[in-house]
Parts: C-alpha cells; sequence; structure tokens
C-alpha cells in the first residue's frame, strides 16, 4: 500500500532496498561450518570466535536480545553494506524526514548502491538543501530477520566490533518508531558501556587504557560538533540577520571549527586521526545533523543507567517507560535526566 501510494520514485527505492536485503540473507554462511572449514583465513576464523564471545557477553552481562544474530557470514564484496543521504535546509538545524512501513519516520535514507544514493542526493543538492552521504558498515533489522555478520565490519578493531555487536542488539531490545535521535541514542549508550563491561571484565588494563583515550577523543569530537550545531542554530533564528549574512556566518563557524579540529589534534600529540576523512569532505547542516542524532541525548540514558545502579534490567525497564511519552516529553525527559 505504501509502495502504490506514494509513486514511482518509491518503488524504485523499495525494489532496491527489497534485492539489497535478499542479496545479504542469500549468500550467509554458518560461521561454526566457516570456523571447521581449513579454507578458511585464519584471521576471519579468529575474528568469528571473537564474535561468539561477544554475542555470549552481550547475552549475559547486557541482558541484550541477542537470539540467533551473528551466527552467519556474509561477504558483499564491497566497503560498506549501505549508503544514507540525509538532508537538511541550508538555514536551518531541522532535518528532512521520510516515512517508512515498520521503521515509521527516519531522518535519513538509505541505499545499497553508492551511485544510487549519490543520484537521489543530487536532488536535493540542486534544489539548494544540505545533503550528506555516507557509507555505513552495518544495521538492524530490527527484528524481522536474524542479522548475519559482514565482512564491511568483521575486521574492525576488538572495540569496534564489540561496539558494533552491542549497538545493533539493542535496537532489538528497544526501538521507537518515528524517533532517530532517541533510538540511536539509546543504542550508543548500551553499546558503550557495554564495551566499558566488555575490556573490564577482560581484566586487560592496557587495551582498557586505549579505550579510555578513544573515548575521551571521541567525546572531543563530539562536543566539538554539538557546539558547532548551537553557533549555528543561534544565526539561524536570528530574525535580525538576512539570508545572505546568515550563510555568511555559517561558512565563518564551520571554518572555526576545523580550526577547532586542528588544535585537537595538536593536543593529542597527532598529525593525522580517524577523523580526518570526517573533515576532508564538505561540512554542512546534515552532516552536523547526522553525529547529533547519534550522540546529543546519550548523557540523558547514560543518567538514567546511573540512577538505575547499573543494572540493565532496570535499565531498559526504565528506557521502555520514557519511549511511552510523546517526542518531545521523551526528549525533555532525558535532557533534565543529567
Amino acid at each position: 500500500m505504501a509502495v502504490v501510494l506514494s509513486g514511482c520514485e518509491a518503488v524504485g527505492f523499495y525494489r532496491q532496498a527489497i534485492a539489497g536485503q535478499y542479496q545479504i540473507l542469500a549468500h550467509q554462511k554458518p560461521i561454526d561450518a566457516l570456523i571447521a572449514d581449513p579454507s578458511t583465513p585464519a584471521k576471519l576464523r579468529e575474528r568469528f570466535e571473537k564474535v561468539l564471545k561477544i554475542r555470549q557477553f552481550a547475552a549475559d552481562e547486557l541482558k541484550e536480545p541477542v537470539d540467533g544474530n551473528y551466527l552467519k557470514y556474509t561477504d558483499l564484496h564491497r566497503p560498506c553494506v549501505v549508503w544514507t543521504v540525509v538532508v537538511a535546509p541550508a538555514l536551518a538545524l531541522e532535518p528532512k524526514t521520510w516515512w517508512f512501513p515498520i521503521a515509521g519516520r527516519v531522518s535519513y535514507r538509505g541505499y545499497f548502491s553508492e551511485d544510487a544514493a549519490r543520484r537521489y542526493a543530487n536532488k536535493w543538492e540542486k534544489q539548494g538543501w544540505d545533503v550528506d552521504v555516507g557509507g555505513v558498515t552495518t544495521y538492524s533489522t530490527l527484528g524481522w530477520f536474524r542479522d548475519p555478520l559482514l565482512n564491511t565490519f568483521i575486521y574492525e578493531s576488538e572495540s569496534e566490533l564489540a561496539d558494533t555487536i552491542f549497538h545493533e542488539c539493542a535496537h532489538r531490545q528497544l526501538y521507537v518508531a518515528g524517533d532517530s535521535d532517541f533510538n540511536e541514542a539509546f543504542a550508543t549508550a548500551v553499546a558503550s558501556e557495554g564495551v566499558r563491561r566488555w575490556y573490564l571484565a577482560a581484566q586487560n588494563p592496557k587495551a582498557y587504557d586505549d579505550f579510555l583515550e578513544s573515548r575521551r577523543r571521541d567525546n572531543e569530537f563530539i562536543k566539538l560538533v554539538l557546539a558547532t550545531r548551537n553557533r549555528l542554530q543561534s544565526i539561524y533564528s536570528d530574525a535580525k540577520l538576512s539570508d545572505a549574512e546568515k550563510l555568511k556566518r555559517k561558512e565563518s563557524v564551520i571554518a572555526d571549527m576545523r580550526a577547532d579540529y586542528e588544535k585537537m589534534k595538536s593536543r593529542w600529540g597527532e598529525t593525522k586521526s580517524g577523523y580526518d576523512n570526517w573533515f576532508a569532505q564538505p561540512i554542512n547542516n546534515a552532516k552536523l545533523n547526522y553525529i547529533a542524532t547519534y550522540y546529543d541525548l546519550v548523557p540523558g540514558f547514560q543518567a538514567v543507567l546511573k540512577q538505575q545502579g547499573g543494572d540493565m534490567q532496570k535499565f531498559f525497564q526504565a528506557t521502555a517507560a520514557l519511549a511511552k511519552l510523546s517526542l518531545d516529553k521523551r526528549h525533555e525527559a532525558l535532557s533534565q535526566a543529567h
């Protein structure tokens, strides 16, 4: 019904989505068979064995619904599983949203082809909107399918691999249709706590210290993004400024952001960092929104977890209660929590 009512463009979008998901499911292989297969590369076998331990930890320690997920593997022979398109007005931070069956209204649109994603993004760019296209290495089907491991993330570092699995399993625990900010921040908070506990349980002080240092830098980057959005919001909401002046000040704020990042790297004692690629691309409202979607509400969820004494089951009950509130009230509750 949704396809019929939405026109030809929607038909093409859903067709590629179905084909993309089918490709993943049709080519998956059980990882226990791959572990036993002598032709499986040693590094890949080691990754599978690590995943089995991470899955068990997610179920036992984080109380996540692991079910039959990540017990199969698909090699897509490409670096990303999907490419997301994020769109926002040139002089506003309110993102454009799309409605989809099951997921509800979300602030990004995913394509299994980078070319298709960029073609769609180009339509909005021609209309003067800010657009960002980014590759994604994994996603959750929210319980409709048993999600397999993919070549797009299997070789991530141990902390990143654990973070990915904890994050995607969290979406199966709780998902509110139509609230991307709530869903992604919830999963991000669960994953962050999961990685912290993972390293503590492993009693590997060096690896845990490295993880904390990486997380410290992540937090600096996130604060820089959110502070930049706040500065831009003040400019966009100033009725005394003309659109031309707002655009000029927007460029200045983004230039300041780039300069601040270079100062951050200098403090870190690095000439290069994992964020260089992010800054190498154009920065606009859409790009900043994508980061905010994942992190803006995280402190609120962390405060709720602390209020529950770190008990994951109680935390899930508390967040499920928040999910029953209206969007504005649940966001307000999370903002007040910390």
